[in-house]
This record gives structure tokens, sequence and C-alpha cells, in this order.
């Protein structure tokens, strides 16, 4: 299968990274290549993504955004990650390896070759793939290389671009990658080598535009923009986007060797101590919530237990609840993105501009559309959906982000709205200088190293430029 040969040497695929030299011009090494068909870079390109953004690959990814929004917890002595003890060192090979160098670096590649050759489907997917991670990217830091970044080796220092010029950048380039979509196609077009949507550009173009809503309704506060005008938006975007969980973009795991769903290898370390956490897997039980044995597992005692961030750790990892194998299983899809969390989407920005009344609908689809996801039974559904309050105007920015909490299991979409709403409303760990749960990361510190900028300055209590809820 292929995707066991891409995730076996992801971390040597990626081969325009490491550059090669030819002694002599009648050389030609067909072991180490110059250039690399495109096929070959989007792959990695693609498990590199879905293991950074959604699997908590590496030690600091959405692992960590998954402490502080305590849908996890780690059992081990504080202080650590969890309890805010973050440094610019931890976050060195999220910033340089696999973001600017193996995704960034490779996809501005792949789409200078493919848009020379006239693949222009290939161009179509790196562009989305690009907004994604760049997005990504800037909601952990704020200001961030771009206009400059991949200018080596004339320029060595690139300037920090701000958030709201790259904001700009992720809705022009996502506009862009519709523009490639409606292009000729090329023989040499994108298949098995797409583990996402397999070269299906209508499933990429509802991405796109559910993307495109993401990103609309992230700037409902920032400065310069309104709430109602970034619904409209929203909405006009997803009326092109996502129609069923059939368009949930997911990434497949084989399970087999070193090919596994990063959350498997996490949950089952031996010294890792990832385990799930007390107020989420609390708040699930309180409500009666048949999603609760398919999130979690059962102790040794045959209870669902989390772990609270100021507890000491337990000495028997047993008698805590862990992530279940819907999203932890060797063999589990990552979801880059889901319908349950379009419909969410259009429920926010429906009471936005129509009021609670015409949003309820479409926040109780969204509930069901996750439930169906994981396989729910219709009954339980039915009766889960029933029980949930009515929305009103005082309410429902808090139900539906509450709600959406749930269906945003693992994602940083869940620390996103968690700094844009201040919902879901989370009691931080006590025992930290931190200011609270951080807004954002720190710069990484190889980049201080070799790149100083005034930006550099920032703390992890200090807040990215759309984050101005009090």
């Amino acid at each position: 299968m292929k995707i066991i040969r891409t995730l076996a040497f992801m971390g040597c695929a990626v081969l325009l990274t490491t550059g090669c030299k030819k002694f002599l011009d009648i050389n030609n090494d067909p072991n180490n290549p110059l250039t690399v068909n495109e096929s070959l870079m989007l792959s990695p390109v693609e498990v590199a993504t879905a293991s950074m953004v959604m699997g908590g690959a590496g030690n600091s990814s959405t692992e960590v955004i998954s402490y502080w929004m305590q849908h996890l917890s780690l059992n081990q002595q504080s202080p650590n990650l969890e309890s805010y003890f973050m440094t610019s060192v931890d976050v060195n090979n999220a910033w340089s390896y696999t973001l600017y160098t193996t995704i960034f670096q490779n996809l501005q590649v792949m789409n200078n070759q493919a848009t020379a050759a006239k693949r222009y489907q290939y161009v179509a997917i790196g562009k989305t793939l690009f907004a994604y991670n760049l997005a990504f990217t800037t909601d952990l830091w704020n200001n961030i290389p771009y206009s400059e970044a991949f200018k080596m080796p004339q320029v060595t220092k690139p300037k920090y671009d701000s958030q709201e010029s790259i904001y700009n950048v992720i809705q022009q380039m996502l506009d862009s990658a519709l523009y490639y979509m409606d292009q000729p196609a090329s023989k040499i077009a994108p298949g098995e080598d797409d583990f996402i949507y397999q070269g299906d550009m209508d499933q990429w173009r509802k991405l796109v535009y559910t993307l495109k809503a993401r990103y609309y309704l992230r700037l409902t506060k920032a400065p310069g923009h309104t709430a109602a005008q970034q619904a409209d938006n929203a909405l006009a975007a997803l009326a092109k986007g996502f129609g069923g969980n059939i368009d949930n973009a997911a990434v497949p795991y084989p399970g087999t060797g070193n090919t596994s769903n990063p959350w498997y290898a996490i949950t089952r370390a031996a010294s890792g101590g990832v385990v799930l956490g007390q107020s989420f897997v609390d708040s699930l039980k309180i409500r009666k919530d048949p999603r609760l044995p398919i999130i979690a597992t059962k102790n040794s005692n045959g209870e669902y237990v989390g772990r609270n961030v100021n507890d000491a750790p337990v000495s028997d990892l047993k008698m805590l609840s862990t992530i279940n194998s819907f999203y932890a299983g060797a063999t589990a899809k990552l979801f880059l993105m889901t319908y349950s969390e379009a419909l969410f989407l259009k429920a926010e920005a429906t009471f936005i501009k129509q009021g609670a009344a015409a949003a309820e609908p479409v926040y109780r689809d969204a509930i069901a559309a996750h439930m169906s996801m994981l396989g729910v039974e219709p009954a339980a559904q039915q009766a889960y959906i029933a029980s949930r309050p009515a929305l009103d105007a005082a309410n429902a920015i808090q139900q539906i982000i509450t709600e959406k909490y749930i269906a945003d299991f693992l994602s940083p979409e869940a620390y996103n709205d968690w700094r844009r709403t201040g919902y879901p409303q989370l009691k931080p760990y006590t025992g930290s200088t931190s200011k609270g749960i951080p807004r954002r990361w720190p710069y990484p510190a190889v980049e201080e190293l070799t790149n100083p900028q005034p930006d550099q300055k920032a703390t992890i209590n200090d807040r990215v430029w759309w984050d101005t809820n009090n």
C-alpha cells in the first residue's frame, strides 16, 4: 500500500530539503535525484500535515494544545508542557523541521514545478495544503516569515509578515487553488498519491470553500473586521462546501510498523502518561453523552476517569481513561476537517446574522453529524440532542462552541475557538507563573539564534492579532 511506503521513509523522502551535489556533470545518480516527481512530494506532505496538525506527532504540536484545552492530561510531575512550562527549545522541531522544511519548502517546490509543467491539479492541492498549514502556523505564532521565507540563499534572514497580511494571503491562496481546479487536467494528475481525496477535484473544491469559511469566522473579532461581514462571507462559502460526512478530509494510517496513527503511539508509550482530562470526561458524563465510550476507554475499575491538571501523578495509569480506538487506534484516520465542523461554523454564522431560532436546527444537525461520524446509534443521537437546551440570544455562542469543542476533540480548532470566544470555560492550572492558559506559542530557539526579530520578544501570554476576546 502506497501510504505504508510513504510513512516508512517520510523523513528521508523529502529529498528537496537536503540538496544534492554532482561531482561531475556526467554523473546522474538515480538514488539521489535532483528533481522529484510531484507524486513523491505530495504524499509525504499530506502525512506530515496530518501528523503535525491533527496527530500530536512530536513533543510540541497539537498534543500540547490538547493539554491546554484539557481534552488530554499528562500524568507526569509538574512543571511540564501541560502546566504551561514551554520554552523556545520545545518548538524547534515543529517550526524548523516539520512546517518550514518538510511542508512549506516542499509545497513551494511542488507548486512551482507543477505550474511550469501545467499539472494544475497538483498546484490546486498544493495551494490548499499550503494555506491550511499557513493558518495553523500563524494561529500559533502570530507574525511569521512568509514573503521572504523561501528566497534562500538570497535572503537568509526573512522578515516577519503580520498576521493580518497572512490571513489575506490564506484567502488569496485558497482562491488561487479554486482557479487551478478549473484549468484543464494534465495526463499526469494526482491519484493514489493523494491520500485525502485520491485526486478528486470536486472533493478538494468543497474542502477549499469550507476552509474559507473557517478562516472568515476566525476574524469575527479581529481589528478592522465585523462579525456580520465575516458571517456573510462564511455562509456564502459554506453553500459550496461540505454536504455530508462523505466529504470529510482525512488521512488514513495502515497501522503496521511505523505507519500507525500518531495518537496510537503517543497513548501507548510506556513512559508517556497521556490520558484524558478530567473536565472533558466529566462534562460528557454529566451530559450522559453517548460519545463517551467511543472517545474514552474505561479504567481498571470499569469507570471513565480523567486526570485533573492540578493533581499529582498517579502510580497506576490503568486507573485513568485514555483515548479509545476511533481516534487513537493503530489504523484510525486523522481528520483535517469534518462536516460537523462545517455545520458548527454555519450555526455560528447563522446566529450572528439571523438569531438563535434560525441557528437552532443547524446546531442540532452539527451535533448529529459528529455522532454519525463516530457511529452513535440514531436513537441515542436523538435522545442526547433533545436533552440540549434551546438556543437563545444569551446562550447561543456558548452552547455552539461548547458542543463544537467535543466534536473538535484533539483538534487545534478547539484552542482557536477558546481564544476567540472564551468557550468552553476552563479552569487553568494553578501552580504556574503563566497568566492562565497560554494564548500562543513562543518563537523557536533556532529562529531566535539564526533570524533574530523584534517579534520574538512575545511571551506565551501575549495574544495573536485576531485574539481580542476578554
